[in-house]
């Protein structure tokens, strides 16, 4: 079971990752230089179809590993208790916290008011999510790896 769930973990991560990447560095560019907040809007409203359901996957699958893995949930909070496999968690469920922050922050403040004069503010959320979405893929294959390096 827990390969399966591995498995739809990464193809989520994939999804989600690869898009934010391609926002970042192909999609964003383009906006930026023809300062059109629609054409951001316009790959916002298609990717979430997709971009949403994957993060939700990996939510439930995360989660479904980390107790099969580090059953004792108080552990997950209490990493100097327990072993480099807790650390990871907790870094995860941090990573989740700062992205789900900067969702909200985007869909309450950023998105309702975005202009062509504030599409710096916009980049810089794409920017920050698109890197936080990386440091998961890292802390995801420290799992393997046998923890951060720190």
């Amino acid at each position: 079971m827990h390969e399966a769930l591995l498995f739809l973990h990464i193809l989520a991560a994939t999804i989600w990752t690869g898009g934010h990447v391609v926002l970042a560095t192909i999609v964003l560019p383009r906006v930026l230089k023809a300062a059109d907040p629609e054409m951001l809007l316009a790959f916002e409203g298609r990717f979430e179809r997709i971009g949403i359901p994957a993060l939700l996957v990996q939510v439930a699958t995360g989660i479904w590993m980390a107790v099969d893995l580090v059953p004792d949930v108080r552990l997950w909070f209490r990493p100097a208790e327990a072993d480099p496999i807790a650390h990871l968690v907790l870094a995860k469920l941090v990573l989740l916290l700062a992205t789900a922050a900067l969702a909200l922050d985007a869909k309450l403040r950023v998105l309702p008011r975005l202009t062509a004069d504030r599409l710096n503010d916009m980049a810089l959320h794409i920017a920050a999510v698109t890197l936080l979405s990386i440091a998961f893929v890292f802390v995801g294959v420290s799992f393997r790896s046998g923890g951060l390096p720190w």
